[in-house]
């Protein structure tokens, strides 16, 4: 069973930075992607970014230039580098995982940017 455990949210400052993980666990046969979504209150899930199997990024435009997503392909972690955090990044930030067209899911962590 595929299980992902993401770490590293928290309350910041506008401006400020964080750095979440996503850790895999389980069998996984095969990789397509990994990411990031967010989903604030009222609001619907979204993606923020995601990384392929080849290494190619894909990021929503209200976090370009300022998050950076990664992956430890030997580990099958993935990172996501937040930085210039906005109060508008505030929300719980869900780690994803698609492997042979079955999306994971984590459990998520709540990311809280003060004005």
């Amino acid at each position: 069973q595929v299980q992902l455990v993401e770490s590293g949210g928290g309350l910041v400052p506008a401006g400020g930075s964080l750095r979440l993980s996503c850790a895999t666990s389980g069998s996984i046969f095969s990789i397509n992607a990994m990411g990031w979504y967010r989903q604030a209150p009222g609001k619907q899930r979204e993606l923020v970014a995601a990384i392929f199997s080849g290494g190619r990024t894909n990021y929503a435009d209200s976090v370009k230039d300022r998050f950076t997503i990664s992956r430890d392909y030997a580990a099958n972690t993935v990172f996501l580098q937040m930085n210039s955090l906005k109060p508008e990044d505030t929300a719980v930030y869900y780690c994803n995982l698609l492997s042979l067209r079955t999306p994971y899911w984590g459990q998520g962590t709540q990311v809280t940017v003060s004005s």
